[in-house]
Order: C-alpha cells, then structure tokens, then sequence
C-alpha cells in the first residue's frame, strides 16, 4: 500500500550525517524544510544540496522547502544563561537593555515596535505560552508587567500578545535576502511566516518572481490576524501551512482543534495544498518511540484530509530522525486505511474553472466508479495532478513528465507519486505503450487491469490537458 499523506522533515544538525540522510530519505521523505531561522547560508546550500545528491542516489524525488525567518518577536538574553521567576514577581522587558544583560528582574528585547503595539491589562506570552504575563505600565523605551504564571525562561524565547494584534511586517530585510538565495536553490515551496493577509503573499510571490523563480508560495497561518483574513490568505497562496506553535498561543490551545480542521477544509475546498505542522512527534526529538496522543494527532491530521504532515525539530536535532520518519510513515499509513479517507464528495456540485480542471474531476469520479488501478497524469506544470488529488481516493496518481521541476513540485501533492518519463516525439500508441510498460515495471498495474491517462493534444505545452482515456494493461 502506497503512503499518500506526504512527509515534510526539516533538515539541520542532526541529518548532517550522510548516512542519517540516507536513512530518512529511504524511510519516506518527501519534501526537506530548510528553516532559514537556523544556520549560515553557507549551512543551507550545503544542505540542499546533499538531499538532493543523496535522494539521485536512491532514485526518488525530494521537493525542497524553505522558510522564511519572518520577524524575529523574541527576548534578548540573560548574563546566566536563563532566570527562574515566580508568580506575582515584577518583571521588565526593556529595549535598551544589551542582548546578553538579563536577569530575574529584567530582558533585552529584539522587537523595538513592543512599546506601540501593547498597553497596561494586556497578556503577554513567552517560550510559546509557558511564561505569561500581563501589562502593568509601558515607561521609558520599557514594558513593565506582572508574571501570572511564571518558570523557567532563558535566552531568545519568543513573544505574543494573546490575540495577536503585534504589527512586526512579515517580510524583514534578512527575508529580502533570502529570497534571493531561495531562487538561487531553486527551492521548489518558499514559506512566509506571520503571513497576516493576502498582501503579505503576495508581496512575497512577487520578490520571489523577480528573484527568477517560479517556486510556489507557502502561507503559515501562525497569527491571530490571519484567521481573521484566512480566506483571502487561502486564495493567494498555493499552499496554507497550519504552523500551530504561535497560532495556539495566540488563540488559546481550546481554539486550535477546530481551526486546524476549519483550515484543511477551506483549502481543499479553494483546490489548495495543506500542510500540518509543529510538535507533531515532539516526544520523539528524545524518545525512540511517539506517544499514543502524537499517534492520534497524526492520524486526525490525516483523515482530516491534510496533504502533508511535517516534522520539525524531531529530525532537525533529534536523536534519531530516520526513525521518526518511519513511525510518521506507519501512523499515515494506518490512517488511511480508514474507509472515510477513501470517500469524496468534494466540489460534486460545484461549476469547474476550465477544462484541465473538468479532466481532472472527470477522471477522478471514473477511478472512483470503476475498476481502475491507476490514474496517470501526462503534465508540464503538475496542476492537472493536484486537481485530482483534491478528490479523496486510494487509487494512486501518476504525474508523468520530463520536467525536473514538477516531478519535485508534485511531491507535496496528498497520493500523487512523480514518475519521469520524457514521451515528447513519440506517437500516441507508442506513447501509451511506454507508459504501461513503465507502470508495470514500477509495480503500480499488472496484466489485465485498468488505468485511467489525461494528457493534452500538444505535448510539451503547459495548460493543455483536454482527454482522458482508459487503457487496458
């Protein structure tokens, strides 16, 4: 049974090892995050570059994702390393304060517009919501508050203001930067963090145009703000990352459940590509086994209908991310055997935009209503494949191309599998011969059985899809 939930894992220390890569590529890897927060560009390069080498090697297809650092709303750092504080304690966090002159009473912080953006009754939450405290007085360049519920807090956590409000840009000059080192990897999704509308995609779309890229764009929905606008925000964006660190500090854990499920349904509904993110296997960062609740949040990920599902620090520092991985697999793989995840009604009564898309959603009802082994989809761009993998199905697509960059473009795309296969001169019979002979030879039909092909009448021409055909193997 082939895995169609996709498996993003972020890249860092710990995948350094060529051989640890080996093993997380072997175990399931999809698409490699490059979190531009950590690490030198030299790091990044280097990085993308050996999974890419290594995934050659293995012969499979690795999308590369990067993410953008975003505004960095954090606290500066303490003489000792961290400070302990208790409940009712005075605390300060002051803009003047140096990056390294904290202690128990007060902290430099990175976030110079903090003064304008709160006032006195105002909850602030630190490390992710595991300090909180609440407003007293904003005087001289400081913000002087009251711990409510205090802990330990060391250097450079982060910051929200419970209910955002924050006005940080989600662009930052480093941003600007990056992207231009984005296009240069030829990074395949580019992600924007604290997205808080539609302006910010686009914004970012268009440097990364300009920069000579064609990567999609990635909207993590992390900030209050952005469910206010997650509509508009779903619609310009290509993916939508459910990033459920901050977004469930900043509202509330009780809220992030029904957000979470809210989101996935409003994307698949715009034929947009999901991604679920943030402690997903945290415990396994340590443990060589996940928890039986990160077993169910996995898996109601999945028969939520999300395309991906991504892991973070667990393969970036963890102890053994090959590992990780493979549970990730084997929780997908369950889940999906779940009959609800095989049954679509999705745009059954919906008005389709053009013809691509009316092949696609023809072909999918086919598959679903007849004795079909496969869907293979002959595409430029992989549109035509994302379309149908909107429609819930276990019956795998093929997005057969010649073109390296839609081969790892489809690799986010929830039971689409990227075949290369360069048909270009050939006639139409020599080309439905080639591609059952390769379907055969992959393990995906056997002799006797069906298979649905879309294709366009002009090979090689992007937005040509117009027929479906079932052949008989």
């Amino acid at each position: 049974m082939l895995r169609r939930t996709k498996i993003v894992a972020t890249l860092g220390p710990a995948t350094d090892d060529l051989a640890e890569l080996d093993r997380v590529i072997q175990n399931g890897l999809d698409v490699a995050r490059v979190n531009f927060s950590h690490g030198s560009r030299a790091d990044h390069e280097r990085r993308v570059r050996e999974v890419r080498e290594r995934a050659r090697v293995h012969d499979r297809y690795v999308g590369v994702l990067v993410d953008l650092q975003g505004p960095k709303i954090r606290i500066e750092g303490f003489r000792d390393g961290a400070a302990t504080l208790a409940d009712g304690d005075s605390f300060v966090l002051d803009t003047r304060l140096g990056p390294r002159d904290g202690d128990a009473s007060r902290v430099g912080v990175s976030y110079r517009n903090l003064l304008r953006d709160v006032s006195v009754g105002d909850v602030l939450l630190l490390d992710d919501g595991n300090v909180v405290m609440e407003v007293t007085a904003v005087v001289n360049e400081a913000v002087h508050c009251r711990v409510i519920n205090g802990g330990h807090l060391s250097d450079n956590k982060g910051l929200n203001r419970q209910g955002g409000g924050l006005s940080a840009a989600a662009l930052t000059a480093k941003d600007e930067q990056d992207i231009q080192l984005a296009a240069e990897l030829a990074a395949d999704f580019m992600a924007v963090s604290f997205v808080r509308d539609a302006a910010d995609v686009q914004r970012a779309r268009d440097l990364l145009r300009a920069a000579g890229s064609r990567g999609k764009i990635v909207a993590k929905v992390e900030r209050a703000e952005a469910i206010e606008n997650v509509e508009e925000i779903i619609d310009a964006a290509d993916v939508v990352m459910i990033a459920r660190g901050d977004l469930g500090v900043e509202i509330g854990d009780a809220e992030l459940p029904g957000m979470q499920k809210s989101v996935i349904r409003q994307a698949r509904a715009c034929n947009r590509v999901t991604i679920t993110a943030t402690q997903m296997m945290q415990s396994m960062v340590d443990s060589p086994q996940p928890t039986r609740a990160e077993v169910l949040d996995v898996a109601n990920a999945v028969m939520d209908g999300t395309d991906a599902v991504m892991l973070s620090a667990e393969t970036a520092i963890g102890k053994h991310p090959g590992r990780v991985i493979k549970a990730m697999d084997r929780i997908c793989r369950g889940a999906e055997r779940q009959r609800s995840t095989m049954i679509s009604t999705h745009r059954i009564d919906a008005r389709f935009e053009n013809v691509e898309e009316a092949i696609a959603m023809a072909s999918m009802y086919t598959a679903n209503h007849f004795e079909v082994r496969a869907i293979v989809a002959m595409t430029e761009s992989g549109a035509t494949a994302k379309w149908m993998s909107r429609i819930s199905s276990g019956i795998p697509i093929v997005a057969m191309t010649s073109q390296e960059a839609t081969l790892r473009r489809v690799t986010l795309y929830r039971g689409v599998y990227p075949i290369r296969l360069d048909i270009d001169d050939a006639t139409s019979a020599e080309a439905e011969r080639e591609i059952l002979d390769e379907l055969r030879r992959l393990g995906f039909v056997e002799e006797g059985e069906s298979v649905i092909m879309t294709r366009g009448e002009l090979t090689g021409v992007a937005g040509g899809t117009n027929s479906m055909k079932i052949l008989l193997v």
